[in-house]
């Protein structure tokens, strides 16, 4: 498979999932985390997909690409290991946990984006508001239980997985 090839399923995976948590959270009340910003794609895609929903966004560092498209109450910015255990103390973030969270972590280095991923894996379901949803681009080790994936998408493209509830 060309890496273009599999970039475009990637999104195609990426695109599908969050879509479906639109349906799964319906219920859910909750903000909607996004997990790093990147160039800013998927979080214009989440204000479209969640309208009515408080996004906050957790990033490193912010690229010039995507400067200026979080409104700047919306924009948590610091290591995530330290901006999300924070969270819950934060004015705006109190309250109900995240119905939904999508974390698109890769950072291309794969020891880092392993310790990242079991650290969400296991502080996600503390957090989370009972039967929330992640949609993440790779596993999180923990407590989250893996869902099915929507029609068409390969296992281990993209994953979704949900809190049990267990506070």
């Amino acid at each position: 498979m060309s890496r273009l090839d599999s970039f475009l399923r990637r999104l195609t995976a990426q695109h599908v999932c969050l879509g479906a948590c639109v349906r799964l959270v319906e219920t859910v009340p909750g903000p909607v985390w996004e997990l790093g910003l990147g160039s800013g794609r998927s979080y214009d895609h989440l204000c479209h997909l969640f309208p009515a929903r408080d996004i906050q966004v957790f990033e490193h560092r912010v690229s010039e690409d995507a400067a200026g498209m979080v409104p700047p109450d919306q924009m948590i910015i610091g290591d995530m290991r330290e901006t999300l255990a924070n969270a819950a103390g934060r004015p705006g973030l109190a309250g109900a946990g995240p119905a939904v969270v999508h974390a698109d972590i890769g950072s291309g280095n794969d020891i880092v984006d392993a310790e990242l991923a079991n650290f969400l894996g296991g502080m996600l379901p503390a957090v989370m508001a009972p039967g929330g949803v992640v949609a993440a681009d790779r596993p999180l080790p923990g407590k989250l239980n893996p869902l099915p994936l929507p029609g068409g998408i390969a296992a281990g493209r993209y994953f979704l997985l949900s809190n049990p509830g267990l506070h």
